[in-house]
């Protein structure tokens, strides 16, 4: 079901949390389904790190009749977020003060400034309430930022994977991939395939945290008549991830998305997380993933403690952080009802 993406151009300059501000700002988004007479059955998805704004693309059988992305009952839209690969203004962007891209010079961002883009494109679009709004991992982020900002405008919350702030342990996952792109002799130079090596590195940590140990045993194993000789399956798959990611994307996106990862804090300039959270008055559902090493059940009950009347659910899968792209059965047995309440 991929489409083209659609273009918002932002007639303003956008004034950024960090100081900076862009002259030029152009969001790329993807619509599915048909905005009712109403106007109420606008479902609004946040999407993951390197994920783009097609979301029937990345997250499979989710927009689908049946499904809890159903378009012939809603109208799904997901923005690309600030400083992504896909269309939404970025480093290889044309920065308007040089006529050249970006590439390493593209400002600091941070997860309020990409939940504040999101809320100007739905302006925009005439989208006034929301009747609920998904986010997944630096999704989530995304999701939580905009719903402390704006309470009143959504119906129903779904959060899958995520967290409320940057903790330590993720922010390390970060620092580890910057260091492996900037060990990269040519990140820096101005050419959209800068630090492709380095990317790929980064791209195989990230893909260690994303499915960990269970996902990578029950994947990953070599064929039990291999000669000890032959490469280790678990080696050729994490360098085929990197060099696919390398084929799509480029490495001053992702150290853009990963810096702005590291801001995120609900309760910046709100009075601390937990009086942040207080504000979050719909209902909302906190999906974990048992074996999710980034997010872990624990982290995703204490979500669920701070938002009032959170349910919390949990995804019984061996594939880690990614559970929620593969275990889209489970996923939709959760969410569908939920939906519909």
């Amino acid at each position: 079901m991929s489409t083209n993406p659609e273009f918002y151009h932002h007639p303003q300059p956008f004034p950024l949390e960090r100081g900076d501000t862009l002259r030029d700002l152009t969001i790329a988004y993807h619509t599915y389904g048909r905005l009712n007479e109403r106007r109420d059955n606008v479902v609004w998805v946040c999407h993951a790190l390197t994920a783009n704004s097609d979301v029937a693309d990345w997250w499979p059988h989710t927009v689908e009749a049946g499904r809890f992305l159903d378009p012939e009952r809603y109208f799904v839209v997901c923005a690309n977020i600030l400083g992504s690969h896909y269309g939404t203004t970025g480093p290889l962007s044309v920065n308007p003060d040089t006529g050249e891209p970006y590439y390493a010079d593209f400002p600091a961002l941070t997860i309020r400034d990409m939940a504040r883009a999101h809320s100007l494109l739905a302006d925009a679009l005439g989208i006034g309430g929301i009747h609920a709004l998904v986010g997944s991992s630096v999704g989530g982020f995304q999701a939580l930022e905009w719903i402390c900002a704006e309470p009143a405008r959504f119906g129903r919350l779904i959060l899958i994977a995520t967290d409320a702030k940057a903790s330590p342990w993720t922010i390390a996952i970060d620092e580890t991939q910057r260091m492996a792109i900037k060990a990269d002799p040519t990140y820096g130079e101005p050419r959209p395939d800068a630090a492709r090596d380095g990317l790929a590195a980064a791209r195989a940590i990230g893909l260690l945290t994303y499915r960990g140990p269970e996902g990578y045993n029950a994947s990953q194993q070599d064929h039990p008549e291999a000669h000890f000789t032959e490469p280790h399956r678990a080696c050729t798959y994490q360098q085929y991830q990197g060099e696919k990611l390398c084929r799509r994307y480029n490495a001053y996106s992702y150290l853009t998305i990963l810096d702005a990862f590291d801001t995120h804090d609900v309760g910046r300039g709100r009075g601390g997380m937990r009086r942040a959270l207080a504000a979050i008055s719909c209902p909302t559902v906190v999906v974990g993933i048992t074996t999710d090493i980034i997010f872990t059940p624990a982290e995703m009950r204490r979500l669920t403690a701070d938002i009032p009347g959170a349910v919390y659910r949990e995804i019984e899968s061996a594939f880690g952080h990614d559970g929620f792209l593969v275990e889209h059965d489970r996923l939709n047995n959760i969410l569908l009802p939920f939906m519909t309440l």
